[in-house]
């Protein structure tokens, strides 16, 4: 029989293979309170639903099919777990002398999901589970604070009938509003409930469960615990985690596993409350206990941000309020979690993010986990742990997010004094969330955050507070403000998860959904209210939690001191040389500050459009004769010429990899009617004349049309005067005593007979160009693959080429017969609703269509010439899990983008670093 349930504590295997075993089990959240339970750290007893359950009993991820699923009351669970759980469950009343649905010392649980790995918000949480009016009595006369029993019945009503009945959570508060407006002040804290207020509370939200279900609240425990188990593991499928895996390209078959828990209440007393602690400052990397403390409430409470929390310690507070920490409020507990934090952190070898309650003084730990941090702070974090011994170089390298050191690039505005002296003032102030600054118009939507995005606007989501459901519009937006909500809420979480800046916690603004405006009251540099509308701009500081008014130009990043001590690090570990796409000196110079080590694609189209240049261009191609023809490639050539000494001359003898004419002639003709004329006159022909030659060359489909080696066999005009150009920028840069290692590179080529034919016109205008010049050089002549055939065939191109390189967005394109231009028509579609694709293959390299055939490229090339060289130069380069592949296939370099090669250097080193351990 199949075993699906583990207690907390029972090992599985050892060392890093039982670890891995029990994530993918457990979940992050299971496998870490297994662990912690065997470091005796004080855990509440439980137990955890593995999530082979979540695959067995989901239907495959869909829409139609998760709205179908839900309509079920049960996912089938059989009695062999049915057996299983009640076991573990009578195991937990023994460890704490209580009763599931018992009439004294009842037993109340949380059931929480949690995937191998984090998806923080998105799935579902059921609080307080077991309570009933008999079991609510018990709980009263326990304790002996009938108020505490019915405010935690309260949330558990409410709890289960959202996320199990899936009553929307605005009728519960809507309910809660009436309740506190019958109480006095419908502005009431839920702390400032009477008892009386909440028994009233207690039946109305019963009624309203009867009303929108259809059916009584349950009172029989074990049908409150299967049901809730069952919605658990279905919020895998919900719309705002299905948005997060693909935003995040999470696998959908991992599944989530289910956690049972027994509860504690930090809403017992002034003695209670709830927290998170970052075992280090999330934003910054500083070596502090980071975080914050809510108290008499439960952790909902903290996660949901509806009331603005305590920080942990005294010196995270505001000058004077030192007092209101959790540091002061309960210093024993402080201490505490703060040793159980360093521990964990030593333990895991990772930063931690922990979740505790603190009940009648006494803290428990409910979840650690690795926390999600910046890019800042993850660098620092990196080589901090490394210098004191706690981690490794190798494990310092792998435990930074490659993709997150695009955040490292954010741009942030002046320091507020630097501000202040130039008369700018904020008009509000909250919590530096997120670090960062953006500016934008306003908008309170996260639908019309994704619209107004995908018109080329910028914008600043503005909420009283987010919620996971925000995920899509806090991804489209350039910065996040909400008025309530601490360091650790979901918009702060999320916001740094997703490199955004974030100003949270901004009691200042009084945001009105229904009018689309923002009040902002008079404060000491807000003379009169100000009420700004939807569309409105602002500037938002996430560095230093300040808002204000209009757009305000930004600074450039500043560096992180030990950014440079990692990627040292990683370039000693990596085996892939990292080159950068660039087609001006400019570029190339920009290319080496960030490490590049060659230029992997020099697109030579992109040096005509200049306007003198196009105009050039546009006579060759519609020259009525060759000597016509000749005299306007001899400009070109002579621009192209000093393009390429800069950049060789920047390079210093690195590899320059230039590619031959690649764009359709198509591309280069006139359009509008001064250009038309502009190239009559230069040709000395009839405007006529001009509009019929340009006519002529039109094509249907040009990107499939008349490019590529196809004009340079057609026209070997174009190829010889590039080639000559290269030529001659590498002889005088030699001359000059320059190191130069030029290659050449032949576009679209599908043919042997149309590399072999372009081989030999290089190598022909090579040898003339350096006989003329008295001079040696070496040089490479190579292709680039970009069509399938070329894959198929690439023993028979290797014959005629010192390297290939691959053109992965073509090679995209032309395997999926998808043009990338057009995509965005249906994509999203297949990405987001029909669940064809789980990923964007322009984003990350489709493994099993243009992977597959890089590998029968590579094995073929390299069986007809073993020197072979191999590398890409699409955008994939800048990609991590595309640099793994190219890694796994063996390849000598990948090429990006300048602003990507440090994500790209990274990336390789940690390739690397996996390929050696998986060999041994």
């Amino acid at each position: 029989m199949a075993r699906y349930v583990y207690r907390f504590g029972e090992p599985l295997e050892d060392g890093a293979a039982g670890a891995g075993r029990a994530r993918a089990l457990l979940g992050g959240k299971g496998a870490g309170l297994a662990e912690m339970t065997r470091l005796g750290v004080p855990v509440p007893p439980g137990f955890t639903l593995s999530s082979e359950l979540c695959s067995r009993f989901l239907p495959r991820e869909s829409r139609d099919a998760a709205s179908e699923a839900r309509n079920d009351s049960k996912l089938g669970f059989d009695a062999d777990l049915r057996d299983e759980v009640e076991h573990a469950l009578s195991d937990v009343e023994q460890q704490l002398d209580r009763r599931f649905g018992g009439s004294s010392r009842p037993l109340l649980v949380s059931v929480r999901s949690g995937a191998m790995v984090s998806m923080p918000g998105m799935m579902d949480t059921v609080l307080n589970l077991g309570l009933n009016d008999e079991t609510a009595a018990a709980l009263a006369e326990e304790t002996g604070d009938a108020r505490f029993a019915s405010d935690t019945y309260r949330r558990f009503i409410q709890m289960y009938g959202n996320v199990v009945l899936d009553i929307g959570h605005h009728h519960f508060e809507a309910t809660l509003g009436r309740v506190k407006a019958a109480q006095g002040n419908a502005q009431l804290r839920d702390t400032e409930l009477t008892e009386s207020s909440l028994r009233d509370l207690i039946k109305r939200y019963k009624a309203l469960i009867e009303d929108q279900s259809g059916a009584s609240f349950p009172t029989d425990v074990r049908e409150q615990l299967w049901t809730t188990i069952t919605a658990v593991f279905r919020s895998w499928n919900n719309a705002r985690a299905v948005r997060y895996r693909k935003m995040q390209g999470i696998d959908a078959s991992i599944g989530t596993a289910c956690t049972v828990q027994a509860m504690v209440f930090g809403n017992l007393g002034d003695d209670s409350g709830t927290g998170v602690a970052f075992s280090r400052n999330p934003s910054t990397g500083e070596a502090t206990i980071f975080g914050e403390f809510l108290p008499h409430a439960q952790g909902e409470d903290l996660v949901a941000g509806l009331r603005t929390p305590l920080p942990l310690t005294a010196s995270s507070a505001v000058p004077g309020s030192e007092a209101n920490s959790f540091e002061a409020l309960l210093p024993k507990a402080f201490e505490s979690v703060v040793e159980h934090c360093r521990a964990l952190e030593t333990h895991f070898g990772d930063m931690q993010d922990v979740e505790f309650t603190v009940e009648a003084g006494k803290p428990f730990i409910l979840q650690t986990r690795a926390g999600k941090r910046t890019a800042r702070a993850a660098v620092r974090i990196a080589v901090d742990m490394e210098r004191e011994g706690v981690i490794n170089q190798d494990q310092a390298v792998l435990s930074v997010d490659a993709s997150s050191l695009q955040q490292l690039l954010h741009a942030k505005l002046p320091p507020p004094t630097a501000l202040a002296e130039n008369g700018v003032h904020p008009i509000a102030r909250g919590l530096p969330a997120s670090p960062g600054a953006a500016s934008g118009a306003i908008v309170f939507d996260a639908d019309e955050a994704v619209e107004r995005a995908a018109q080329g606007q910028d914008v600043v989501l503005v909420r009283r507070e987010t919620s996971p459901e925000d995920i899509h519009g806090m991804k489209a937006a350039r910065g996040i403000l909400t008025a309530s909500g601490g360091m650790t809420s979901h918009a702060a979480v999320v916001a740094r998860g997703l490199g955004k800046c974030c100003v949270t916690g901004c009691g200042a603004l009084q945001v009105d959904y229904a009018t689309g405006t923002i009040r902002i009251p008079k404060s000491e540099h807000v003379s009169e209210p100000i009420v700004l509308s939807r569309g409105d701009e602002i500037s938002v500081d996430g560095s230093h939690g300040r808002v204000y008014l209009g757009v305000l130009d930004v600074e450039a990043a500043a560096t992180v001191p030990e950014f440079d001590v990692l990627m040292g690090w990683a370039d000693k570990r990596r085996r892939m040389r990292v080159r950068a796409n660039v087609d001006t000196p400019q570029g190339a110079r920009t290319a080496r500050s960030f490490g590049a080590q060659g230029i992997g694609l020099c697109r030579t189209e992109h040096m005509f459009f200049a306007p003198d240049r196009l105009l050039a261009v546009r006579c060759a191609v519609l020259a009525t004769d060759d000597a016509t023809r000749e005299q306007w490639l001899e400009r070109l050539e002579a621009a192209q010429r000093e393009d390429f000494e800069g950049m060789f001359r920047i390079m210093q003898g690195l590899p320059i990899t230039i590619r031959l004419l690649d764009w359709p002639l198509h591309e280069f003709l006139p359009v509008e009617n001064a250009d038309f004329e502009s190239v009559a006159e230069a040709l000395g022909i009839a405007v006529k004349q001009v509009r019929q030659s340009a006519h002529a060359m039109k094509e249907i489909n040009p990107m499939l049309g008349f490019r590529g080696v196809r004009v340079g066999l057609t026209m070997p005009q174009l190829y010889s005067m590039q080639v000559r150009a290269i030529a001659r920028a590498a002889v005088r840069c030699a001359q000059d005593g320059a190191e130069v290692e030029p290659e050449i590179m032949v576009p679209m080529v599908s043919l042997a007979g149309e590399l072999s034919a372009v081989r030999s016109l290089v190598d022909t205008t090579m040898r003339a160009e350096l006989e003329r010049c008295e001079a040696k050089l070496p040089y490479r002549v190579g292709t680039m693959i970009e069509l399938p055939r070329a894959c198929l065939v690439a023993d028979e191109l290797a014959q005629y080429a010192d390297f290939f390189s691959f053109g992965t967005n073509d090679l995209t394109q032309t395997t999926f017969g998808i043009s990338r231009d057009d995509a965005a028509h249906f994509l999203p579609r297949y990405l987001d609703e029909l669940g064809i694709m789980d990923v964007n293959p322009f984003v990350r390299l489709d493994r099993g269509g243009p992977g597959a055939l890089m590998q029968i490229a590579a094995e073929r090339g390299r069986s007809a010439r073993s020197d072979l060289s191999l590398g890409v130069c699409g955008e994939h380069g800048g990609d991590p899990s595309s640099v793994q592949l190219c890694e796994e296939l063996g390849l000598d370099y990948v090429s990006c983008s300048p602003p990507r090669l440090p994500i790209a250097r990274l990336a390789a080193a940690q390739a690397a670093l996996r390929r050696s351990s998986e060999k041994s």
